[in-house]
């Protein structure tokens, strides 16, 4: 295969992104002059597709890197890189987006997807290669492109921004891999109905679904439910933002998180941590025993909402290792409960914070809460917890 590259350093250190690196048995790099050499495998980092090589020489041309976080939706950018075997190509568009994620370019639940979107035309081998502002400053690493199964461009490309290349590098060259620091936290994103159930004024934040056992997040008294609004001061409305920031900074430093929980903002400084130790997402779950309600309903419907309900039976308990909920059994198409993606086989733990034993538990939240949201602490059978706001119909 073939890609494009970043000369940062006189003495021949070259950023590119790790699949046009990734299983090759030798790498050779040609460059504007029309001079060759083999190039050594510095490092890579697969979590953001990015990799670090190098050649033997002196005295080369550098790259001046830019800073990402300056760049603003519709600013003209340049991509410049060999594609389709096409040398030294440049061609220009607009920023289109910024923080974009969700994209699935990485196949890993740690990846860090957080790429500026540009209508600049990239095509296979513009990989690695510089996505510049009109000072001529990089912003960008050539990344991806949206192809609809074609193989080639059909509008939209991606790079992943300068500064977090920056500090992927910096690692690669000093240590041959990345050390980068995690807060430990299985998060989603807050939308209107779940803004409401929480008492925000709008929606805003993302929160926490689920925390790694013994990770930085909960020895920092980070609570499953708390809603993440800022990172050391940076505003935080996307997955990808805090995930993007976190993969900058390395295991052993501070960061401070301002948190919205029951109803005020507070602060917490977390002591990030190395992935190494928290390979097991291990939720935790209080399986403190409750004994439910006598003579309580097995099933019921709630027709407002669109969904059918019915209590746990003893190998449901065991199966999702708990001993309170309610499964749902049933979820009408385009009703609320769909549009919150609720679906069939979901426990439902929690409702307005109260723990949810039976449907009778279910039914007394609701009918308090006719009129206004509720915020559903919501559990699948691999124990992951994630959160859901739904209005309840008066």
């Amino acid at each position: 295969g073939s890609g494009s590259g970043i000369i940062i350093s006189e003495d021949g250190y070259i950023i590119t992104n790790n699949h046009v690196v990734e299983n090759a048995s030798r790498v050779d790099v040609g460059l504007f002059d029309r001079r060759n050499f083999s190039a050594k495998v510095i490092g890579t980092d697969p979590l953001t597709d990015l990799a670090v090589i190098k050649i033997d020489a002196d005295n080369l041309p550098t790259a001046y890197l830019g800073d990402s976080d300056d760049l603003k939706v519709g600013q003209w950018v340049m991509a410049i890189g060999n594609p389709l075997s096409l040398a030294s190509t440049v061609t220009a568009g607009i920023v289109s987006a910024i923080g974009r994620g969700q994209l699935n370019l990485i196949r890993d639940s740690y990846g860090v997807e957080n790429f500026i979107q540009t209508d600049a035309v990239i095509n296979p081998g513009n990989s690695g290669g510089a996505l510049v502002d009109l000072s001529g400053s990089v912003v960008g690493v050539n990344s991806a492109i949206a192809t609809r199964g074609t193989g080639t461009y059909i509008g939209y490309g991606f790079a992943i921004p300068i500064n977090l290349a920056k500090a992927v590098a910096k690692d690669l060259i000093s240590h041959g891999s990345v050390s980068r620091g995690y807060i430990g936290v299985l998060i989603g994103e807050v939308d209107d109905a779940m803004a409401k159930s929480l008492g925000l004024e709008r929606p805003r934040g993302i929160i926490v679904q689920d925390l790694v056992k013994d990770g930085a997040a909960e020895e920092a008294d980070i609570k499953v439910g708390d809603v993440i609004l800022k990172i050391d001061g940076r505003d935080v409305n996307q997955a990808n933002q805090l995930q993007s920031y976190v993969a900058t900074k390395s295991a052993g430093t501070n960061v401070t998180l301002t948190i919205f929980r029951d109803g005020k903002e507070i602060e917490r400084t977390v002591e990030l941590k190395a992935r190494d130790s928290e390979t097991r997402t291990e939720p935790i779950v209080d399986n403190s025993k409750e004994e439910s309600k006598e003579n309580s309903t097995t099933s019921a419907t709630f027709e407002g909402i669109g969904m059918s309900v019915r209590n746990l039976t003893g190998k449901e308990k065991d199966k999702y290792n708990t001993d309170n909920g309610v499964v749902i059994s049933e979820v009408t198409p385009y009703g609320k409960a769909y549009d919150q993606r609720l679906f069939q086989g979901l426990l439902i733990v929690e409702a307005d914070k109260k723990k949810i034993n039976n449907i009778d538990d279910l039914k007394d939240v609701f009918e308090q809460k006719k009129g206004a949201a509720v915020l559903l602490k919501l559990q699948d059978a691999e124990g992951v917890t994630q959160f859901r706001g739904i209005e309840i119909p008066d």
